[in-house]
This record gives structure tokens, C-alpha cells and sequence, in this order.
């Protein structure tokens, strides 16, 4: 059977860490299920006609979403075949309860998960999504903790997924 998850995320390779917890522990309890990974941060679009028009997810992920994350989240894709049916990006540009709740319905979220850490690091125009997701309807989220170590050589970078 195939599930979709749902993960809040700045797009930083530390929030890489929660769908590493996730999948380990799926993974441990011998999960038969096959997951869509659906990792989403909340985007202003900004009220500027010819921004609404001529800007597309293309060019909103080339500006927040760095080609580390890409390579990191392949590397925890091919770790789990078993369980991974797809990882896909996407942008939430609502601003409010109700059009959350309704992204949640549409895209048939089973299972959402966001970190408990407040460094994140959004880029110009993202917004956290973390508020939406508690107060949502359809899915109970359920809060990661990612414990990060105050040094650590690889912070920041490619190899911080192996660890």
C-alpha cells in the first residue's frame, strides 16, 4: 500500500534528519508500505502582478532549495528502496487555516511530521508551515526531535547525511 508523508521543511540539509528517523524506524518495525515523501515550506509570492505571473516552482526552488538537499535526500532515497516510492518538493503559498487544510485533503497526506528545532534557516519569502500543520483537520502531526551537536565538522554539508 502506498502512504504519503508529509515533512515541514526550510529546505536545509538539517531537515533532512527528521525523514532519516522516520524511515529508520519504519525500516526497524519491518514497514510493508511504500511511501511518497511530500517535503513543504510555506512561500509569499508577494503581491507584485508581474512576480504572480512570471514565477514558477522552477524558479522558487532554484532560489531556496540548494543542490546539497537534492543530492542529500538521493542519498537517503537509494538507502531505502524498500520504502520510498517518490520524493517530491513542493511550496505552500496559502495564508490561511482553511486553504492548508484543503492542501492536506488534496494531496491525501497520511502521516506529517515537523521538527521541534527553531533554527531554521528560511530564505527570503519562505514561512513556516509548522503552525498550519498543527492546527490542521485531516492529520495529526507528530513533532521530531533532531538533536543537533554544536560542532561537528561536517555541518553543513554533503557528509552530515551519513551521520
Amino acid at each position: 500500500m502506498t502512504k504519503t508523508i508529509l515533512i515541514a521543511t526550510d529546505f536545509s540539509l538539517e531537515s533532512l534528519d527528521i525523514l532519516k528517523k522516520v524511515l529508520k524506524k519504519k525500516h526497524e518495525q519491518h514497514d510493508e508500505n511504500k511511501y511518497n515523501i511530500l517535503f513543504v515550506t510555506g512561500y509569499d509570492m508577494g503581491d507584485s502582478i508581474r512576480d504572480l505571473l512570471f514565477t514558477t516552482k522552477s524558479t522558487v526552488f532554484g532560489k531556496i532549495r540548494s543542490q546539497a538537499f537534492c543530492d542529500a535526500y538521493s542519498i537517503i532515497n537509494n538507502k531505502y528502496p524498500s520504502l520510498i516510492n517518490k520524493i517530491t518538493c513542493d511550496i505552500f503559498t496559502g495564508s490561511f487555516q482553511r486553504t492548508f487544510n484543503n492542501y492536506i485533503e488534496a494531496a491525501a497526506i497520511d502521516e506529517a511530521y515537523f521538527s521541534a528545532t527553531k533554527s531554521r534557516t528560511l530564505k527570503k519569502n519562505q514561512f513556516e508551515i509548522t503552525n498550519y500543520l498543527k492546527k490542521n483537520k485531516h492529520v495529526e502531526p507528530q513533532e521530531v526531535v533532531t538533536a543537533t551537536t554544536e560542532f561537528i565538522p561536517e555541518k553543513g554539508r554533503l557528509a552530515e547525511v551519513f551521520l
